[in-house]
This record gives C-alpha cells, structure tokens and sequence, in this order.
C-alpha cells in the first residue's frame, strides 16, 4: 500500500464513529502518528497509469447520477459510498473520493492477492477492485486462479465480469479487454 494510500486509510480510520468523540485535531494527529510508526505492507502500488485506466473508465461526473438504471447512484470518478441524489462535488471534490478509494483498492489487493504481481497486474487488478469492489474480487473464481499461481488462467476471467443483472455492457466489455491486455502485458 501506498503511503498517500495508507495516510487516508488512517485518516479515514480516525473518523470513524467510535472515534467520534475525540476533537478532529486529535484524530488527524493519532492518524498521523500511526501513518509515521507503520511498516511499509506492500511494495506495489498503484501507478499513475492505472489511475488514468480508472478515470477514463470511469469518467467524471461532478453531478450524482445512476450509470445504469439498475445501478447505484455514483459521482466524480465512480464513487459510489457516500453519492446520493442531487448531490454536486467539485473536481478537488472528485479527486478526493478518489483518493479515499483507492485507498481500499489497495487495502483489499494487499490483503486477498497471496501471489506476486508485476506492476501491470497490479494496476490491471486495482482496476477490476475498484469497479466491482472487495467483496465481488474475494469471491471470485479470478482470484482462486491468481492464488493458485494461474495467471493466465485468471486474465482469462476478466471478460466474464462484463455484465449487469445478466446484460452485458459495452462499457465493461471495452473496460475488461483494456485491463486484460495490461494484465499480461
């Protein structure tokens, strides 16, 4: 993980409900200090590459809005968890949320992925995470395949993921086939 990555997991961490009580100063500061004292988790993450992979992919939407009728409501670059109707963000706003995702991307890649990745997996599955979240990645066949050292057996399932409610989406056939070829490159 990062240590921008790491600084914003704290951070968020810190103000979290049952920090609630504690000033902001004092939250920020704990976060900081925990930031200072941790070892590094993770050699890999992400590059600017693939956070361009993930705002192209995604786009940017400084308006709340539904991407497909049967999705969630979503703003800036994807962000879905805290995006609701009406609501407006600036593009700092935007890259913000951004930042706070990629957060857990790299939070889940460090704590699912048991194999070693080059950068491009890296960044081809910190893609894949951030569209169809931690828990959809630990579940799937893709992983399985990536832990029992099947590389090529797990890029091979990055194209199935290209389907909503059973309907498949020119969106994500374009998106997969993009972080597939990046995956074994």
């Amino acid at each position: 993980m990062s240590t921008l990555s790491s600084f914003i997991l704290n951070l968020i961490k810190a103000t979290s409900k049952e920090y609630k009580k504690e000033s902001p100063y004092k939250r920020v500061r704990k976060a900081v200090n925990e930031e200072v004292h941790q070892e590094p988790k993770s050699s890999k993450s992400m590059s600017l590459g693939d956070v361009d992979l993930i705002k192209e992919s995604e786009g940017l939407r400084l308006k709340a809005y539904l991407p497909t009728p049967n999705d969630v409501w979503t703003i800036g670059y994807g962000h879905t968890k805290t995006a609701k109707p009406g609501m407006k963000i600036t593009q700092r706003g935007a890259e913000e949320l951004l930042k706070h995702d990629l957060a857990w991307v790299e939070a889940a890649l460090a704590r699912y992925v048991k194999v070693p990745l080059n950068q491009n997996q890296y960044d081809a599955l910190a893609s894949f995470v951030y569209n169809l979240g931690a828990t959809n990645f630990k579940n799937s066949t893709l992983l399985k395949k990536l832990n029992a050292g099947d590389y090529r057996g797990a890029a091979d399932q990055l194209p199935r993921w290209n389907k909503q409610k059973g309907k498949v989406l020119r969106g994500l056939t374009i998106r997969r086939a993009k972080e597939r070829d990046l995956f074994l490159k």
